[in-house]
């Protein structure tokens, strides 16, 4: 992200002066093949430029003698941006960055390049990490804290580039000049992360999430046949994270390889991978780390599944509500199982969907 470009070739379109340096705007491409566009006074940028750099990533500000000063805009090769302020070519100041979907996902300071001070790191799904990066920029440290989506649940402690060690529950206190402060919860006890493996599910399974408690609980399901359920302790509104589902790691090969009795908890959470609920597990007696494996099916939803980066499980997935919700209201998602033929193994989905499939697609004719 620095402007400076030092070269030994470089072909000049535009207006020279005397010296037959670039005089006025003018475009150059350097030897590297990146490219600046922009105004020149006797072969020191001087005004609005940009760069084009070989790697489809840019470079915009205003330069001043050669070097960018104030508000600049580097553009990453995949569209994600961030907006920074510059002193002689380098990023000291406010900055923020964005994905290329537009999101903020760093908010914080830069002194000679690198992040400084009080940062931020956001998540898409609205988890972030605040704190004061080590002299690298890197979110390790004592007094950092992962923040939840509702702003107010956190845990705070000892955190190694972004990785929770050693943190207790806290409550989020707002501060001045936008920093937080924490309250840790007395008797809180200590979390870490612990990311499952394809044969341990959790170091702790009987450790509740808070964020989660607070929002859910299980019960008899108003679904008929269904067992459990998965209902609100809270009204909450559209796209609200309720609950998380964590499990153990297993590949798509072994879920498509067995019988459909041993995948009733099973979800994908990517090309590789398939997070899996397995017995003893189902029951809250051996496991209540996460419940989101306890939502049932509906051809009518009111949640869905979706990505979350939890500080404790890793990337897995969570419940979010896609219409309002009522406290006490049954939480449901569509399983979204293929239930087209597939070979010799038959439909990619149990006998107990493709019936309710077949009474659902009946119904709408009616």
């Amino acid at each position: 992200m620095d402007s400076d470009e030092e070269t030994l070739e470089e072909t000049i379109e535009g207006t020279l002066d005397d010296d037959d340096m670039p005089h006025g705007f003018c475009i150059v491409t350097y030897s590297s093949t990146d490219r600046f566009e922009g105004n020149f006074v006797h072969g020191e940028k001087n005004g609005h430029g940009k760069f084009f750099f070989f790697d489809g990533s840019t470079l915009e500000g205003f330069y001043v003698d050669d070097g960018l000063q104030g508000q600049g805009i580097y553009t990453y090769e995949d569209g994600g941006a961030l907006h920074g302020t510059y002193i002689d070519g380098e990023l000291n100041g406010p900055a923020q960055e964005y994905d290329a979907d537009g999101r903020l996902i760093f908010k914080g300071q830069y002194k000679d390049n690198i992040r400084h001070g009080f940062c931020w790191i956001y998540y898409p799904d609205g988890g972030y990490l605040v704190g004061d990066v080590n002299e690298e920029g890197e979110m390790t440290g004592e007094k950092l804290a992962y923040v939840y989506p509702d702003g107010k649940v956190a845990y705070y402690g000892h955190f190694i580039d972004g990785e929770m060690i050693e943190a207790k529950l806290a409550n989020v206190i707002r501060a001045e000049e936008e920093k937080l402060q924490f309250d840790i919860l007395p008797g809180s006890p200590v979390y870490s992360f612990d990311k499952s493996t394809s044969s341990c599910i959790s170091t702790n399974p009987l450790l509740p999430d808070p964020y989660e408690s607070e929002r859910v609980y299980v019960d008899a399901s108003l679904i008929s046949n269904a067992g459990e359920g998965l209902f609100t302790k809270i009204a909450a509104e559209a796209g609200t994270v309720l609950s998380f589902y964590n499990g153990i790691r297993i590949t798509h090969q072994e879920v498509d390889s067995r019988d459909w009795a041993l995948n009733g908890n099973t979800i994908s959470l990517d090309d590789e991978t398939v997070i899996d609920v397995p017995e003893p597990y189902s029951r809250v007696t051996k496991y209540c780390a996460s419940l989101g494996h306890k939502a049932n099916h509906s051809f009518t939803p009111n949640s869905v599944y979706d990505s979350f980066v939890h500080p404790r499980f890793g990337l897995i997935k969570c419940i979010r509500t896609i219409r309002a919700v009522e406290k006490d209201e049954e939480l449901t998602v569509a399983y979204g199982y293929d239930h087209g033929t597939t070979g010799q193994n038959g439909p990619e989905a149990p006998e107990w969907y493709l019936a309710e499939l077949k009474a659902f697609q009946a119904s709408l004719k009616k």
